[in-house]
């Protein structure tokens, strides 16, 4: 069981960069593949990012390749994403969410992931 709570969402202007980040209480959270979601008003809920226990597996929504970039910190129990070049079209609850797989095929599906926070906020003004 782990218990996820993200951080660092805000309001920003079009170009600016914000940070998000993850923090995961309970056990083995070395062993999880993390993930970033997000949702727009309107919208469902869609794949932004993702890791694998090692860091050395990442894939990347194509609407953010380029401009985001996700890590972790197995020792502080913290995944963060790296948002710069920010759009308008970015604006959305962020959710960071936790795989206790270890398939590869199914990393950027939302359906495979076990566990979710409770989203931040994220608004990008023109």
């Amino acid at each position: 069981q782990l218990q996820l709570v993200e951080s660092g969402g805000g309001l920003v202007q079009a170009g600016a960069s914000l940070r998000l980040s993850c923090t995961a209480s309970g056990r083995a959270f070395g062993s999880y593949t993390m993930g970033w979601f997000r949702q727009a008003p309107g919208k469902e809920r869609e794949f932004v990012a993702t890791i694998n226990w090692s860091g050395g597996i990442i894939y990347y929504a194509d609407s953010v390749k380029g401009r985001f970039t996700i890590s972790r910190d197995n020792a502080k129990n913290t995944v963060l994403l790296q948002m710069n070049s920010l759009k308008p079209e970015d604006t959305a609850v962020y959710y960071c969410a936790a795989d206790r797989s270890m398939a590869i095929a199914t990393m950027k599906k939302e359906m495979e992931y076990d566990f979710w926070g409770q989203g931040t906020q994220v608004t990008v003004s023109s």
